[in-house]
């Protein structure tokens, strides 16, 4: 089969479109033909590599799937071949304290498809029958496969880490990421009052559609200073920072007191230094959150379906052209995601 892979570490021109081995399912597996395959900036980082990261060569990414159930390992139950799916992108090899509790993604042996094992940008993936959902017939590929991760991402972080309560207002920094989008969305459905900190004036426009309340176009204005402005010094009581190093300073500075940050990224980095009197001076509370648990995934593909939560798109392309994709989400030039077809 033919597939987006990599030999090696490193930048965009370690991709190659090739041919590799045919998965083969275990115990409790399914093989899936993949129709289309989503675009995140995980792929970006497994692509570059970490200490410790250890995978299995060629590698190919891709966390967000819809396809086809095409073959059946022993003991894979509870679907049959030729339903429409998608896949939970978490893997517990182990039932450990932290799956007995229902915190999957906290489990030091969490997995994720398409970071520690290979993923879905290739003909054919296989994976846990037990993580599929099966696809309504009112929705195609790539509408399925679009929000998935980002959406369960954005769902933990506000509703089960940050404990987002109707009338809150809530600060999201960016606008253009999946993440962010599926959070304006989420924390719009919760009730609270959204701001965005944009970096354009059309990326401000795209996210008052998906319901934001005010937007900040920090090309324009001091957005730390914007906010102050607009909430009468208060600040706000929630922000959500997946910047990093670039923001995370000033995400402090405009929480309101005893207010809360959630990080679930760090696209600028992951080293900053931070002000400590900040945190217990209006005593504020960071918070750390990453994926989600089954009924997590469940809860989000039932929004997702029902349509209370829009798909953001910005292209789709053949699997063929992905390293154009790379390009495009590294330059931080999309709304919404890029979708890869083989």
């Amino acid at each position: 089969m033919k597939a987006l892979c990599f030999h090696q570490h490193g930048d965009l021109d370690v991709l190659s479109y090739e041919d590799v081995v045919d998965p083969v399912p275990a115990s409790g597996e399914v093989i899936i033909e993949v129709k289309a395959c989503a675009l995140n900036h995980l792929d970006l980082w497994v692509m570059r590599g970490w200490p410790g990261l250890g995978l299995e060569m060629p590698h190919w990414g891709g966390s967000d799937i819809a396809g086809i159930v095409v073959g059946l390992g022993d003991g894979a139950a509870g679907v049959q071949i030729g339903h429409r799916v998608v896949i939970d992108h978490g893997i517990n090899p182990v039932e450990d304290e932290f799956v007995l509790r229902g915190e999957h993604s906290m489990s030091p042996r969490y997995m994720i498809i398409g970071e520690n094992v290979r993923g879905g940008f290739a003909r054919f993936v296989k994976a846990p029958a037990k993580n599929l959902v099966k696809i309504p017939d009112n929705i195609d590929f790539p509408q399925a496969c679009a929000p998935l991760l980002v959406t369960l991402t954005a769902w933990r972080m506000l509703i089960s880490r940050a404990k987002l309560r109707a009338g809150e207002t809530v600060l999201i920094v960016g606008a253009g990421g999946g993440v962010n989008s599926a959070a304006i969305q989420i924390a719009k459905l919760a009730g609270a009052l959204v701001y965005v900190v944009a970096s354009s004036a059309r990326k401000g426009e795209k996210a008052l559609e998906l319901g934001a309340d005010f937007i900040i176009d920090r090309s324009r204005v001091n957005w730390a200073k914007e906010v102050h402005n607009l909430t009468a010094r208060r600040g706000v009581d929630l922000v959500v920072d997946n910047v990093g190093a670039a923001t995370l300073s000033t995400s402090m500075s405009v929480a309101a007191r005893g207010g809360r940050i959630v990080i679930v990224g760090n696209t600028s980095g992951p080293m900053t230094e931070i002000d400590v009197r900040m945190i217990f001076g209006k005593q504020i509370s960071l918070i750390g959150s990453t994926m989600g648990t089954p009924k997590d995934f469940r809860d989000i593909t039932r929004l997702l379906w029902s349509g209370k939560i829009r798909t953001v798109i910005d292209q789709v392309m053949p699997l063929s052209e992905g390293r154009r994709g790379f390009e495009l989400m590294e330059r931080g030039e999309l709304f919404g995601k890029v979708v890869l077809v083989p």
